[in-house]
């Protein structure tokens, strides 16, 4: 389930760390006015303007959460390239259905360097099992940033900095984020990657074939084999998305989704969620919360035998709600910043770490989505990612809401104090007021969509 060996300090956590108003959202204290189409929240500004752009044509909030991470496979691919895995935590009260819709990236049968993709085929089930608009609309933004152009945002521009050697050692990302001189462009740059598009064209027309079948897909393989990979072309046509029930625990009034136990993330959220939540199902977090999460989170890393982290597991976490009541919160992850550092020739996409490269598996055990419902409303959208610290706020932002406490504004969800590696955005909705709230640490984004005219 983990790596049993890792190379950066995770010494001296600080966890819950309340910072100053660096928050972008949009909420209010008054109900959602009409016209308003949902909520999205995530760690890049341009992939949240398209998932909030999607909820104003009239997409659901899976919808949205697809075209953010499409979106995001431009414009934030330290975390969330086409090479990557993730999961998804979907409600859907239209159907009574809630599902946790897992694609993160698999050992070849053969071991090797790079993991097997699952993203491009995670997302076309959360797509196909909760859209309402058409997968080319939901695809065709990040299509046009990779493409055309986008201009480098803060929040990219502080993990290409932190990465620098990673991206030095990669002829496509240093073309990309790189100067002449070997600096790494600032934020307000444009850049484009064209075999980035013209794969993501492939995906719009024809699907997740146009990832795991096809030319793109044996480029995919031929470039594994000539570079330390294994896995093959059968491996990638049937790569196996896991749709399941989700891990469901009551704290108050509350009931939680999460991801399931026999998932990393799940083992782990459960463990920390044990210490703090008592047999009666009540948060046990005395008068200092923060304080006992922190201790809680030492106590967790202990039981799993986590001692080092790397600075950045390259993770990544968005939220969306619709008009409907739906739900949907994702996280996905390269096992690593740039993942292994190799771009596929000829396609734009980054490969993944293969799980079992030293410290990599440790990237899922740290994505958290999660879904908190009182009654039949949802009242927390939101997801952890990218290390302890994110698990850790997004379980003191769903114990704040067990017990009444209001998180819809500004300056009141607490930040892991160590963005923009480790992040929390949540989508908050309390007396039928929502906010959406970004890791306020962070360079993220919440945003309100209103309908299209």
């Amino acid at each position: 389930m983990f790596s049993s060996r890792f190379t950066a300090a995770a010494a001296g956590l600080s966890l819950l760390a309340l910072t100053g108003c660096s928050w972008l959202g949009l909420g209010s204290d008054e109900p959602a006015p009409p016209g308003v189409n949902g909520y999205v929240v995530g760690d890049e500004p341009l992939a949240v303007q398209s998932g909030s752009a999607i909820l104003a044509q009239g997409g659901s909030a899976a919808d949205a959460v697809t075209a953010m991470y499409f979106a995001l496979s431009a414009t934030y691919p330290v975390a969330a390239g086409l090479g990557g895995g993730g999961l998804c935590v979907v409600r859907d009260p239209a159907s009574a259905r809630t599902q946790v819709i897992t694609f993160l990236s698999r050992e070849s049968a053969a071991g090797g360097a790079f993991g097997v993709p699952g993203n491009v085929r995670g997302f076309s089930v959360v797509h196909q099992s909760f859209g309402r608009l058409p997968w080319q609309r939901d695809v065709s933004p990040g299509e046009g940033y990779a493409a055309t152009g986008f201009p480098i945002s803060e929040a990219l521009e502080a993990r290409l900095r932190a990465s620098q050697d990673a991206i030095r050692l990669d002829a496509n990302l240093s073309a990309e984020f790189l100067t002449e001189t070997g600096a790494v462009k600032a934020a307000g740059t444009t850049v484009s990657n064209p075999e980035l598009g013209a794969t993501l064209t492939a995906i719009r027309i024809f699907g997740p074939n146009g990832l795991y079948e096809g030319a793109t897909a044996n480029k995919l393989v031929a470039y594994s084999a000539t570079q330390g990979g294994a896995f093959k072309l059968q491996e990638l046509e049937g790569y196996p998305v896991v749709r399941e029930a989700p891990q469901t625990v009551t704290i108050g009034g509350q009931t939680i989704y999460l991801p399931p136990r026999k998932t990393g993330s799940g083992a782990y959220v459960a463990a920390l969620l044990s210490r703090v939540i008592n047999a009666q199902g009540q948060a046990s977090v005395g008068s200092n919360p923060a304080a006992t999460i922190a201790a809680a989170t030492k106590a967790t890393l202990d039981e799993f035998r986590i001692q080092s982290l790397p600075r950045d597991l390259g993770a990544t976490g968005f939220a969306a709600t619709d008009n409907t009541g739906q739900a949907a919160a994702c996280a996905v992850t390269l096992n690593g910043a740039f993942g292994s550092g190799h771009t596929a020739a000829g396609t734009g996409v980054i490969l993944a770490r293969a799980p079992s490269s030293q410290d990599a598996g440790l990237s899922g055990a740290f994505l958290t989505p999660a879904i908190a419902v009182s009654g039949d409303a949802t009242t927390l959208a939101g997801v952890g990612s990218g290390g302890p610290n994110g698990t850790a706020a997004i379980v003191y932002a769903l114990l704040n809401v067990a017990l009444g406490q209001d998180i819809t504004l500004p300056g009141h969800l607490h930040s892991t104090g160590l963005a923009p590696f480790n992040t929390v955005n949540v989508i908050a909705c309390q007396n039928d007021a929502c906010t959406a709230l970004p890791d306020p640490a962070a360079h993220g984004l919440g945003a309100v969509a209103e309908s299209s005219p």
